[in-house]
């Protein structure tokens, strides 16, 4: 069904739709899924979420995809758990944990005090297993094939950090962070302060800006909507 010469198509004109991205979905596999069902119009993500994410992801359809920066650059706020006695090469669990150590001196006041030193204008070494570009290829492609790679610090916010629970050995938290903040790097960050290693064994994005995730649609029910939508439109 191509929609692209519908003058009254809102989809071709510009819409925003707010997802709930599903565990082990990778962003582009949601663009995808709408793009199939909005044949011949624009759809793009504001905002890349990491397979084992899951929460809000905004998606520009149409003319509404050059404002696809301006939504990138909003804050996020993300909920999440760390895990503490072990890292990983991913700092999440795409990879097998290792460097196992004990975890019995680690107790609520030092995590506390950790999340503290982390909290304000920071600088941030990103993850080798992302996306970001080095000497014209992604930082990822180097780090599967075993390869070092180094990436400048970048200077990030963290507003805040806050500490849920800790329940050995895991540690609830939510942070509300600058555009370009990497919550796995945050995670290593927090085991190497507390001398024990960790990574990040669960995240979800709960606001972008002002766009909260209970306004946000699950996948079916984004298909549906829209597949209604297109239905009623073409009689």
């Amino acid at each position: 069904m191509d929609i692209r010469n519908s003058s009254s198509n809102k989809y071709a004109e510009g819409q925003v739709l707010l997802i709930d991205k599903p565990l082990n979905w990778t962003s582009f596999d949601v663009v995808r899924k709408i793009n199939r069902l909005l044949t011949g119009i624009k759809v793009g993500h504001a905002g890349t979420l990491d397979p084992l994410a899951t929460g809000l992801l905004i998606l520009c359809t149409g003319k509404f995809t050059k404002k696809i920066q301006e939504y990138m650059g909003m804050e996020k706020e993300y909920l999440g758990t760390l895990h503490l006695g072990a890292t990983t090469p991913t700092y999440d669990l795409e990879s097998e944990p290792g460097n196992f150590k004990r975890i019995d001196s680690v107790s609520e006041p030092l995590i506390r005090s950790a999340f503290d030193k982390w909290t304000g204008e920071v600088f941030q070494v990103p993850p080798a297993h992302s996306a970001i570009k080095k000497g014209g290829k992604r930082a990822y492609e180097f780090a599967r094939k075993g390869k070092e790679i180094t990436l400048d610090p970048r200077k990030i916010l963290i507003r805040e950090f806050e500490f849920i629970h800790f329940r050995p050995p895991e540690v609830a938290f939510r942070v509300v962070c600058s555009t370009g903040t990497y919550i796995r790097s945050l995670a290593q960050d927090i085991g190497r302060e507390l001398e024990c290693g960790a990574y990040l064994s669960s995240l979800c994005r709960s606001r972008i800006g002002g766009f909260n995730l209970e306004q946000a649609m699950s996948m079916e029910e984004a298909e549906s909507q829209i597949s209604k939508e297109l239905q009623d439109q073409n009689g």
